[in-house]
């Protein structure tokens, strides 16, 4: 891996513990992400009662991730705006102690209200982390070195939804019982039986307590970003306001608005109210996490035109974010629902092989993504990746008609094609934004992009009803997302050879 190995010891001890708390970092952010669409059916079957129509599990399925991506963008705005303002280490390791503690509270959800509100606080940290994570990586590591970074930080959060699958894959080979019988052992057996149930959803989600223990070395052996410690003796962290949160609050509540509004059933209100609202909420969101960095850049002191250059470019970056992220949420994850409805896709092992397959090809994809896009170029290679990713996701859901090895397969193709935006992502996005806003714009950007795909997301309800609960109709439809970034990666700047901005 060709990164610069010549430098003093003590530095690059200190650059290769940054490196491997945000590659564990993003791996486990993969498990956090990969648990519910794992899991997701059995868990609202279960939430839901046994007498629950497929129609309310669908609407429960998208509501839930609705509101993880919601979470995951205001976690990413907040724990931005902590991260310029007190560092990138220490907002990152409250954002992973976060993440891990609710995820490990989802197993104990009793209804899907609870389970849903668990995952939106649990995602507030993975966000974060995201963003930190980067930002720290990016600005320890010379330049040379950004195109293999980024391709490893997409191939580690892959790796995560690898575990996930691996886990529940060895779990549904044990023998009848015996996972109970173990767990009887240290544990009361009603415990023991409802961790068990239900194809062992509950104790899958307590996994994700796991990255707790990242924190201890995170908090220990990480150094702290030069070049942010750097902004923070010139005085310029000083210029972020803790009441500029509020703009982030108040944006949050109006996305959670979309959500309620979209989860009523279709007799409580007509589809145009629906809209309006929908509409008027994005305009909200997107002014109240902007909020903060608009209040940051007026103090600042700087131009107008470099104020008005960034915070163009973070709604640029959501843009260019929300259009693959859109295609995974309200395409590629639904067909963990899609996949037990085809011939021989109702078996507990279904799930977790198409899992596997998926993120496997997605961690080689995220590699490809950002290599090739430093030898080819950030738009180009974006543009590639659009129509590659549509034309993938259109014959994955209209040529497979049965579950198979052949299905597997396909499935890590599709992974591979639509995640190599996330190797891209990571190099693109920091090279967008000068170090005193980098965290807080490519947490923005990213970010942001999630409230889009929620947005889309609960429209997945929508589809389904129209095309008969058709899910391989509807998530095709979902795949003309990409032409949206074939327009968008128009406006953006190329950045391939150029340094991070300081």
């Amino acid at each position: 891996m060709p990164f610069d190995m010549s430098l003093p010891a003590v530095t690059t001890r200190g650059r290769n513990l940054a490196l491997l708390a945000a590659l564990l970092g993003w791996m486990f952010d993969g498990m956090e992400m990969g648990l519910f669409p794992l899991v997701g059916k059995d868990a609202l079957r279960e939430l839901l009662g046994s007498g629950a129509e497929q129609r309310q599990v669908d609407n429960w399925y998208g509501i839930v991730l609705a509101c993880f991506l919601v979470g995951a963008a205001t976690g990413g705005v907040l724990f931005g705006w902590l991260g310029d303002k007190i560092g990138r280490v220490r907002a990152m390791t409250v954002s992973v102690l976060m993440y891990s503690l609710c995820s490990g509270l989802s197993a104990a959800s009793q209804s899907p209200e609870q389970l849903a509100v668990l995952r939106f606080l649990g995602a507030l940290g993975m966000g974060g982390e995201w963003a930190l994570g980067v930002a720290l990586v990016m600005e320890l590591w010379p330049n040379a070195s950004r195109a293999w970074l980024a391709g490893w930080i997409g191939a580690f959060g892959n790796f995560g939804y690898l575990i996930c699958g691996g886990i529940k894959l060895g779990l549904n080979h044990l023998a009848p019982g015996q996972l109970e019988g173990w767990l009887a052992a240290g544990l009361p057996a009603d415990w023991a039986a409802a961790l068990t149930a239900n194809r062992n959803w509950r104790l899958l989600m307590l996994v994700g307590a796991v990255p707790a223990l990242l924190t201890l070395l995170i908090r220990l052996f990480v150094p702290e970003s030069e070049k942010w410690t750097k902004e923070k003796e010139a005085g310029r962290a000083s210029h972020w306001s803790e009441r500029d949160l509020i703009g982030v609050l108040v944006g949050c509540g109006a996305a959670l608005g979309i959500i309620y509004l979209w989860s009523l059933p279709p007799e409580q209100l007509d589809l145009w109210p629906r809209v309006l609202g929908s509409v008027v909420g994005l305009v909200v969101v997107v002014l109240g996490y902007l909020y903060p960095a608009r209040g940051y850049l007026a103090r600042s002191g700087l131009p107008p035109e470099v104020r008005a250059r960034t915070l163009g470019r973070m709604l640029l970056a959501a843009g260019i974010s929300g259009v693959p992220l859109l295609g995974t949420w309200a395409g590629l994850m639904w067909m963990y629902m899609w996949v037990s409805k085809l011939p021989g896709g109702d078996v507990p092992d279904a799930t977790a092989l198409m899992q596997m397959s998926s993120s496997v090809g997605a961690a080689l994809g995220c590699l490809a993504g950002a290599v090739l896009a430093d030898l080819w170029g950030r738009r180009p290679m974006y543009a590639v990746l659009c129509v590659v990713s549509m034309v993938s996701m259109v014959a994955f859901y209209r040529l497979n008609n049965k579950y198979d090895e052949v299905f597997v397969l396909s499935a890590g193709l599709l992974g591979l094609v639509s995640a190599s935006f996330y190797g891209w992502l990571p190099l693109y996005l920091p090279e967008l934004f000068p170090t005193a806003v980098r965290a807080t714009g490519q947490g923005f950007g990213f970010n942001f992009g999630r409230i889009i795909a929620a947005a889309g997301n609960l429209q997945m309800t929508n589809l389904l009803r129209a095309f008969d609960n058709d899910y391989a109709q509807a998530c095709a439809i979902v795949a003309g997302v990409y032409v949206a970034g074939l327009v968008l990666i128009a406006f953006a700047p190329e950045t391939k050879g150029k340094p991070l901005p300081e």
